[in-house]
């Protein structure tokens, strides 16, 4: 169990940390012309950038706590951080009617973070 927590763990990294840098990296107006974004319209610059910064330290969280073993129970709590991120995702898809392809992308890391965070809890609990 734990090398596959271990897995999807940087698996997710990866994308959150695509994701967030960016948000992070490039303009409102960059964000709009790429196909998948639509919904940056709904935010203003300053919203962007924060979310960008949410998920590069909820990325940064999946990882760092549990390889230096310094308060590797930030990883729970990073990752049940990034379930809640993709509810919020999901409301906004919804509400915009994105349709099934952009609530298809959310509940896919969704579940993986909901893994990642019963996973690291259950082996904290122990």
């Amino acid at each position: 169990m734990n090398i596959g927590l271990w897995i999807i763990q940087a698996c997710l990294s990866v994308l959150f940390i695509a994701f967030g840098c960016m948000k992070l990296l490039k303009s409102k107006d960059e964000l709009k012309g790429i196909d998948t974004l639509h919904y940056v319209d709904d935010f203003s610059e300053r919203d962007l950038k924060l979310i960008g910064i949410l998920e590069v330290l909820g990325a940064i969280g999946l990882i760092l706590p549990q390889l230096t073993g310094i308060l590797p129970w930030l990883v729970t709590l990073s990752s049940f951080g990034l379930v809640l991120t993709m509810l919020v995702a999901m409301i906004v898809h919804l509400r915009r009617g994105d349709g099934l392809k952009a609530l298809m992308i959310n509940i896919i890391l969704l579940l993986m973070a909901s893994f990642i965070t019963y996973g690291r809890f259950d082996l904290i609990s122990i």
